[in-house]
Formats: structure tokens, C-alpha cells, sequence
């Protein structure tokens, strides 16, 4: 049995920590080990690593989030979020820049992130999933139309004096085609359809109510 010294021990540990194997490690104590090009390569195998844990965090809270849309986690939301992940990025960003000016381009940076977990974003998948929950209801509906509001003034607030790029956006989310190809979260016609009546309401009645005000 072979004796090693406290020394050894901890440089050991040390060396392990670092995420090195025990073969290279036991090259390392024996100075027969190019230090700093293994440092590098280290350094550059962990950024790796890194990078691989960023892009499963980033999945789970996309799927999580999906689910706080959809109710539940279901086959056909995964499903539907496989296809999502598997879109080549650069398509994705090629497309955006053919529809979107470099100023927009910066609002559309700011929209909400299905694989994100900041407060905005964590709103804006709230609102839309309570609103899921509801699309049975009529557009109408006092339920239905305090969320609305809420993503009216979150809208307004967020991206006052850009209607323009708002509508833009509307336009390509009706379109299935082009929501996929932006790379955005896919929703049902049908729940479209329900949103955009239920916006509709809300303007019209907040126009019957800015013209009945002295």
C-alpha cells in the first residue's frame, strides 16, 4: 500500500476539485505535467461545461414556464417545446433582422423570455397563463378583462411610443408560420383569436369611456 504524505493529500483534493482526473492528476504530482497548458485546457474544458449547464438551465425554466402557460405539463407541450429548442438560432436571428430595423431589434430583445426567470417575464407567462385558463370565458368577462389591462399598461409602460413594433408583433405571433420562425412560443389559433377580442373590448370600451368624460 502506497503512503502519501499530508502534502500530497491535499494537493490531491485540490487537484481533483479542479475537476482533473485521477490519471492526470497523478501526472501532476509527479512534475512530469505541462502546468499551464493543462491549466488552459482546464479552464477551457470547464467553460465548456459551463455553457452545457447555462443551456439545460435555460430548457427546464423554458419548460417550467411553458407549463405555468399551458396548466400542466403535458406530451404535447413537450413535444411542442422539443420543436421549439431544436430551431437553429442563426435561422431565428436571420429572420428577426429581415423583419425588424436595428431599433427594433433592441425592443425585441426586450420582450419577455419563455427561458428566463426575471420578474418581467415571470409577469408576462402569469398573465398568459391565467388568461389560458379563461379563454372558455367570454372575451368580455370581468376576469378576463383585468388581465387585459394589465398587459395593456405592462405594454404601454414597456413600450410606450412604439405601436408601430407592437403591431408588428401581433401580426407575426397570428401567423404559425412566422411565430415559428421568429422562434417564438406557439399558441392556438384559437386562443388568439380569443385574445384579440378580448384587446378589442377593452379598447372600445376605454373609448366610450374616455368620450363620455367632461
Amino acid at each position: 500500500m502506497v503512503r502519501m504524505s499530508s502534502k500530497c493529500y491535499n494537493k490531491l483534493f485540490f487537484l481533483k476539485a479542479l475537476g482533473f482526473k485521477l490519471k492526470e492528476i497523478q501526472t501532476l504530482i509527479n512534475n512530469s505535467w505541462n502546468w499551464e497548458a493543462s491549466l488552459d485546457h482546464q479552464l477551457a474544458f470547464l467553460a465548456e461545461e459551463q455553457k452545457k449547464l447555462q443551456q439545460m438551465k435555460n430548457a427546464i425554466l423554458g419548460l417550467k414556464n411553458a407549463s405555468s402557460i399551458e396548466g400542466g405539463l403535458t406530451e404535447s407541450l413537450i413535444q411542442k417545446y422539443i420543436k421549439l429548442s431544436n430551431q437553429e438560432r442563426d435561422n431565428k436571428q436571420a429572420f428577426r433582422q429581415q423583419i425588424f430595423v436595428a431599433a427594433e431589434m433592441e425592443l425585441f430583445q426586450k420582450l419577455p423570455n419563455l427561458n428566463q426567470n426575471d420578474p418581467n417575464s415571470l409577469e408576462w407567462i402569469g398573465l398568459l397563463g391565467q388568461l389560458k385558463q379563461l379563454h372558455k370565458e367570454s372575451p368580455e368577462a370581468d376576469s378576463v378583462q383585468i388581465i387585459i389591462k394589465r398587459m395593456m399598461e405592462k405594454a404601454e409602460i414597456e413600450y410606450i411610443g412604439n405601436d408601430e413594433f407592437l403591431e408588428k408583433m401581433w401580426t407575426i405571433r397570428k401567423s404559425a408560420h412566422k411565430s415559428e420562425q421568429m422562434g417564438l412560443y406557439p399558441l392556438e389559433e384559437e386562443f388568439l383569436h380569443f385574445i384579440e377580442q378580448a384587446f378589442h373590448v377593452y379598447e372600445t370600451k376605454k373609448q366610450v369611456l374616455g368620450r363620455s368624460q367632461p
